[in-house]
């Protein structure tokens, strides 16, 4: 280390006494450690020789340095910390670890020096001090830090992948699905949900942190960023799982969220996410806000088959589409209350804070328009099918 000063040569001959006691002072150090630090206790996921052979290799580097008067190498400090942060041990826990450990080399070190005249407190104060407790540990925690950097974005792009083969239905055997809902922190079986979500520019993320937020109501989640958007499949489990989940997403200032019906098994993901971009589809780009896939019969006819719901679309609604921008969305949002009021005008009115009559007459214009009379339950459900398609067609009107 070229940052610490060579160690003063009145130290040189005890730290040589202690050097060659090393392979004493190891074990000694690792049944302190066990003793006092939790991780590295009982019969814990390190075991004793392996704790032992690194208290002997960091006793031999601390005294060799002192010994031989040079700033040797902390590649043993920097591989313990490499090798902790791969077994997923605290940092916090290695850390002690090597308090402890410097305490018990402090202490032999300022015992042995008791009995040479030619080395005083000031020295060891001034040396030992920092040269034990500092050096091992910050290059053992450096290593740690680099190393679980990298774990963590070679986890990432793990994750990544497992996603986007669920997405793109890649694993469909049962024992792989099983493996990669483990991988992905998922469970095995739903409900599941998926959620496609429309970026503001490409390669940032819609939904910011939400992958924690979602942990923070026990809702696991796992994610996939694309070029327009980013996707995620939620594990709903437990009764107010659903209303957690959409009250999360909702809080989400500006995002534009398409959500799609639960499903129990992991290889519907596929169809999820077809479903997940169809109602992506019916959230204004201005206003942002979630919808929630209809999974009514129509809902799930238009999924199955886009390219002829949406020819049905421009066919039943040509004359509508040609309309001025306002007028055209008055008359499909009155169609589409008109639905959700179970065909009552005076329950759309409601809604639409008009007068009944109101409705009623822009009824009969959207007939008028089409050629489809509401009367007819034939030409009722072609408008409930083009209604679903709509905002699938490119640059589709939005109703106000």
């Amino acid at each position: 280390m070229s940052r610490t000063p060579p160690p003063p040569a009145e130290i040189a001959p005890v730290a040589a006494a202690l050097l060659g006691r090393a392979q004493e002072l190891g074990p000694r150090m690792a049944r302190r450690i066990r003793a006092e630090v939790g991780y590295y206790g009982g019969e814990g996921p390190v075991a004793f020789e392996e704790l032992t052979a690194s208290c002997r290799r960091n006793t031999e580097l601390v005294f060799g340095q002192l010994a031989h008067g040079c700033a040797a190498g902390m590649e043993p400090a920097q591989e313990t910390g490499r090798r902790a942060a791969r077994e997923g041990a605290p940092l916090g826990e290695l850390l002690h670890a090597y308090r402890v450990g410097s305490e018990f080399l402090w202490s032999e070190l300022a015992s042995a020096a008791r009995a040479a005249d030619a080395v005083t407190t000031d020295i060891l104060v001034a040396l030992a001090a920092w040269w034990v407790n500092e050096g091992l540990a910050a290059a053992a925690s450096d290593a740690y830090r680099e190393t679980a950097a990298e774990l963590l974005l070679q986890r990432d792009r793990e994750r990544s992948v497992l996603v986007e083969a669920l997405f793109t239905g890649m694993l469909t055997d049962r024992t792989t699905l099983w493996e990669a809902a483990d991988a992905l922190g998922l469970p095995a079986e739903g409900p599941f949900v998926v959620v496609a979500a429309g970026v503001p520019v490409p390669g940032h993320e819609a939904l910011p942190g939400i992958e924690p937020r979602l942990l923070a109501e026990r809702i696991r989640s796992a994610w996939r960023l694309l070029p327009d958007l980013q996707v995620g499949i939620m594990a709903v489990r437990g009764p107010d799982a659903d209303e957690a989940a959409l009250r999360v997403l909702g809080g989400v200032a500006a995002a534009r969220v398409g959500v799609s019906p639960g499903y129990r098994a992991l290889r519907d993901t596929p169809r999820a996410l077809r479903m997940a971009r169809l109602a992506l589809a019916r959230v204004p780009r201005e206003a942002g806000g979630v919808v929630r896939f209809d999974d009514s019969p129509v809902a799930l006819l238009v999924a199955a088959s886009v390219d002829e719901a949406t020819r049905i679309a421009r066919t039943v609604f040509a004359r509508v589409l040609a309309l001025p921008d306002e007028e055209r969305g008055r008359l499909l949002a009155t169609l589409e209350q008109w639905y959700a009021a179970g065909g009552s005008a005076a329950d759309a009115a409601r809604q639409l804070y008009c007068h009944r009559n109101t409705v009623r007459y822009r009824l009969r214009r959207l007939e008028e328009l089409t050629g489809r009379s509401l009367q007819d339950p034939r030409a009722v459900a072609e408008l409930s099918v083009a209604l679903h398609a709509l905002p699938l067609l490119p640059q589709s009107p939005e109703a106000p």
